[in-house]
């Protein structure tokens, strides 16, 4: 039955579950899971009790998971409470799609809805099922890491910070007491251990028996020292665990092309309002700008898949880079006025993984260091390899400035817009597509329709900020927002109208990024973590891509939001001049577009420009220094074993005296003939010649002259090596006289000439030896350090 191994199995599972604790808001998932795991141990030990084979073993442990389950989450529908019925298996099967709606609704710490515990019991169930299977029935610990391992990748897949020290340490131990456990039982499966003395001249009685462990010790901890060094350098080279790659050299190069990934904006921004750290400063900018700047925007989110809004694949190639280009024209805008500004922006450094760019919309020309990419339909701007952690950037940008009378004359879509900004999934429920019919029944335009979408938001709807909604009772919350609770934050709101403005047939997407933050200075404004904000933008030819703003602002909503001044015009009054009239410099409504030679066309460097805005950054082209870095490492360890081994040959003849010892000087010394016959066994391992530790210094020169068809001299010249080396081991005389180090150069270049091109040059750039060097080294430190734990762990016993 093997009880203590499923004992120490059950125990590692649930150490290693700990690391889930960041996923949650609270801590009652972890009874769920206690339960889960201890029913799997028993379910193993009965099946190990009956003889069952392991595969009935294992299906034994998914059915007590099973009827834990059921008892645990469907007791109302199961027979007796615990035996399965369709009914409580489709009680399970809709508990586990609400616990993933869920899931993907909210950022973690999740709300712990019992779909969510049903989730988490489940899958620490399966896992303590595989860790049985595998530590204790097949035998297979070391292998039983690897589901206990994918605990710990769940949070580190959805969150951004590490699991804790703490945590990670809990698991570890668990994982070890496992694979203790094993060794014990696989060691006294070969019946009684045999046992040593150790006496001491310091007592007259033996100290007590103990088994002699020392050599399975050095096993053990060269065992770890490899695993540490594997551990450390594996993940630097596995492709994903580093997205830039080692030293940062990742990407496509110059001529490929790659999908744009990156954290799930709608968990960023949700961690962002409702952190600990709500009044951190993420960046600061100055701005050209007579008015209040409008919004920063990082994402523009075009797919909406029925619980949540994402952005599409964004394909990214070389022909995407910014530097020292224009980027692509806004789509749509042709005859709406706008004006240029030039924003400098400044990430604070303690702000990470910033490879979005926020910027006014729409950026015309971004000036920063490194390689950024702007994608052409949606104008973000981002990076496959750099961060703007710490970095200033200038970002010239085309600001919009529609009239009511314009957006409402704004009819035509173009096919490229209309059919994939208006798409939806068929799970909308109706009573939301009547709601959007209802609350813009009057309206004759789509901009008419879209003023009354953001007016029901912010004042008839009767809707109420709030950081912390109500979790939603069915599978979205979408019908529950619009229908029933009306409290929710940006992302609700913005989500919402987008929904809202595509069942009326309008283009829309969501854009998530900084609202304008506070002004600190005379044109120098300040976000803060608190300004992260979501925005629906609705299309309308001519003008492009607009901004609305459904999220109640002020005191009693997102503090820094602003109501577009063109949303508040009507269109029934078509003479009404626009609340932000155009600045002298702003371009003609029909004459001039994004293209035109004056205006948009003037570079933030021109005169007229203010002075401390604006001043234009390097183009791009940077040294790549990640490149230069991993070149040079490649370098330094193709050089290292050659550059040991010339070190080695240094040391050895510098540690025996100033140069060659002429015959007239006298013998040389011991010291001397020992070094000559080790640079001759290197020499050996270097060009790949056959060396027998067990044959005698004469025998070793007489086979390796035999097997090198040495000339004469040669021959001669390794004779006297040995012969010198046989008589500094076993003769109380010196050896002869002899220069060794030009008998040691003799035999060297003999064995060059000996073998073939190739080795030759392996003998030279990549010799053997000096591996055979780090092992011995590394040998004798673990045997120190052996005899140093025994000499610590050994005391006499007293009488």
């Amino acid at each position: 039955m093997r009880v203590k191994m499923t004992v120490m199995a059950a125990l590692a599972t649930l150490a290693s579950s700990v690391g889930l604790y960041p996923l949650f808001a609270s801590g009652t998932w972890f009874w769920s899971g206690l339960g889960s795991v201890i029913v799997v141990a028993g379910a193993g030990l009965l099946m190990r009790r009956l003889r069952a084979p392991s595969v009935l073993g294992a299906l034994g442990g998914l059915g007590a998971l099973h009827l834990y389950l059921n008892a645990r989450f469907a007791s109302g529908q199961a027979l007796l409470g615990v035996i399965p019925t369709p009914d409580s298996i489709r009680r399970l099967g809709t508990l586990m799609g609400d616990g993933w709606n869920a899931a993907n609704q909210y950022a973690a710490p999740v709300p712990l809805v019992p779909g969510i515990e049903l989730l988490a019991a489940t899958g620490i169930g399966l896992v303590a099922v595989v860790v049985d299977l595998l530590a204790v029935r097949l035998r297979r610990s070391a292998p039983a890491g690897l589901p206990l391992l994918a605990m710990y990748s769940v949070p580190a897949a959805v969150r951004e910070d590490s699991v804790s020290w703490l945590a990670f340490g809990l698991g570890a131990l668990g994982f070890l007491m496992l694979l203790m456990a094993d060794a014990r039982e696989q060691v006294g499966g070969w019946g009684r251990a045999v046992f040593t003395r150790r006496w001491s001249a310091d007592t007259a009685e033996p100290p007590a028996e103990r088994p002699d462990s020392s050599g399975m010790a050095a096993s053990g901890r060269r065992i770890g020292v490899a695993a540490v060094a594997v551990a450390v350098l594996l993940p630097t080279v596995i492709p994903g665990i580093h997205p830039r790659g080692m030293f940062g050299m990742g990407g496509d190069g110059d001529g490929g092309s790659q999908t744009v990934t990156t954290v799930e904006p709608l968990a960023q921004l949700k961690r962002d309002l409702n952190g600990k750290n709500r009044q951190a400063v993420i960046f600061t900018y100055q701005t050209d700008d007579t008015e209040r700047p409008d919004y920063l925007r990082m994402y523009a989110l075009d797919k909406f898949e029925g619980d949540r809004w994402t952005y599409s694949a964004l394909p990214s190639s070389s022909q995407d880079r910014v530097s020292g280009r224009d980027l692509p024209t806004p789509p749509g805008l042709s005859t709406a006025r706008f004006r240029e500004v030039v924003t400098r922006i400044k990430i604070r450094r303690a702000v990470k993984k910033v490879d979005f760019l926020p910027a006014p919309y729409a950026p015309r020309r971004v000036s920063i260091k490194g390689d950024w990419r702007a994608h052409p339909q949606s104008l973000m701007v981002y990076s496959l390899r750099d961060s703007a952690s710490g970095r200033s950037y200038t970002v010239s940008s085309l600001r919009v400035q529609p009239a009511a009378a314009e957006l409402a004359r704004a009819r035509k879509y173009p096919s490229d817009i209309l059919t994939p900004y208006t798409v939806l999934p068929r799970s909308i429920p109706p009573q939301v597509r009547t709601l959007a019919e209802t609350v813009t029944k009057g309206a004759t335009t789509a901009y008419d329709q879209a003023v009354r979408l953001q007016r029901w938001f912010t004042q008839s709807g009767e809707f109420a900020y709030d950081l912390d909604p109500p979790p939603p009772s069915s599978a979205g919350d979408l019908a529950d927002f619009l229908l029933r609770t009306k409290r929710g934050y940006c992302e609700q709101f913005a989500a919402s109208m987008a929904v809202m403005a595509r069942i009326l047939g309008i283009p829309a997407r969501v854009a998530i990024g900084y609202t304008a933050g506070t002004q600190i200075g005379q044109r120098e404004w300040e976000v803060r973590s608190k300004d992260a904000h979501a925005w629906p933008e609705l299309y309308f030819e001519g003008a492009g891509w607009v901004r609305f703003e459904p999220t109640p602002a002020g005191l009693g909503g997102q503090g820094t939001a602003a109501t577009p001044p063109y949303t508040q015009q009507s269109s029934e009054r078509p003479s009404e001049q626009p609340t932000d009239n155009p600045t002298p410099e702003a371009s003609s409504p029909a004459s001039q577009g994004p293209n035109a030679t004056e205006g948009p066309s003037r570079r933030p460097d021109d005169a007229g420009a203010d002075p401390g805005i604006g001043k234009k950054e390097s183009d791009g082209t940077s040294i790549p220094v990640g490149w230069l870095a991993g070149g040079l490492l490649v370098l330094m360890l193709l050089a290292a074993p050659m550059a040991v081994r010339l070190l080695t040959r240094r040391r050895r003849w510098s540690a025996v005296a100033p140069g060659p010892v002429p015959a007239t000087t006298g013998p040389p010394s011991g010291a001397a003939a020992h070094a000559a016959w080790r640079e001759v066994h290197a020499d050996a391992l270097d060009h790949g010649l056959s060396w027998r530790p067990s044959d005698s210094p004469r025998a070793a020169a007489r086979r390796l002259g035999e097997l090198l068809e040495l000339d004469a001299t040669a021959v001669q010249a390794l004779g006297r090596i040995a012969r010198a080396e046989e008589v500094a081991r076993y003769a109380r005389s010196r050896p002869p006289a002899a220069d060794l180090r030009a008998d040691v150069r003799t035999v060297r270049t003999a064995m060059s000439a000996a073998v073939g091109r190739r080795v030759r040059l392996r003998a030279r750039l990549l010799p053997p030896s000096t591996m055979s060097d780090f092992r011995d080294a590394g040998t004798r430190a673990l045997e120190a350090a052996g005899r140093l734990n025994a000499a610590l762990r050994w005391r006499p016993r007293e009488k």
